[in-house]
């Protein structure tokens, strides 16, 4: 780079005078600080545009790195259910073989109703602290509450 001292600057200072004029010389000044923070700015956003393909292409490479080492995971869960498979397969025709009743019991389903919203309250509790369970409709609300007439 450009080693500018102190008694160069003063010099080239001293020539500008001179060769403008000490009229023209702060405008001069002016239109040459605003050219060269123009370019600097010019200069910073080179670098930030190379520092952030530089950054791309190290998230692109660790992507890859990612990707591969998924790959490599996914072949081997599928290697190990295969062989795990084939033990099963041999293992409950052994037990099969062995025994004509199965060894684990029928799959019952429970008969729970799965519209039915279930609280984590038991319905004990609700009961005995008196917390309402069904809604009541309008026309039922005021047969139950209404005042009872008196003979």
């Amino acid at each position: 780079m450009i080693d500018l001292g102190i008694s160069k600057m003063a010099l080239i200072g001293a020539v500008a005078l001179i060769v403008i004029g000490p009229e023209k010389l702060p405008r001069v000044a002016r239109t040459v600080g605003t050219l060269l923070g123009k370019a600097q700015r010019y200069v910073n956003d080179v670098k930030a545009e190379v520092n952030r393909s530089m950054e791309l292409d190290e998230l692109r490479k660790m992507k890859d790195t990612v990707e591969s080492a998924a790959r490599d995971v996914e072949s081997t869960i599928h290697t190990s259910t295969r062989e795990f498979e084939e033990s099963w397969r041999e293992t409950t025709d052994a037990a099969l073989e062995s025994s004509v009743e199965p060894a684990a019991p029928v799959y019952r389903h429970p008969g729970k109703n799965w519209r039915l919203k279930r609280g984590a309250t038991p319905q004990w509790y609700k009961a005995r602290s008196g917390v309402r369970t069904k809604a009541l409709s309008g026309a039922a609300r005021v047969a139950r509450y209404r005042p009872r007439k008196f003979n």
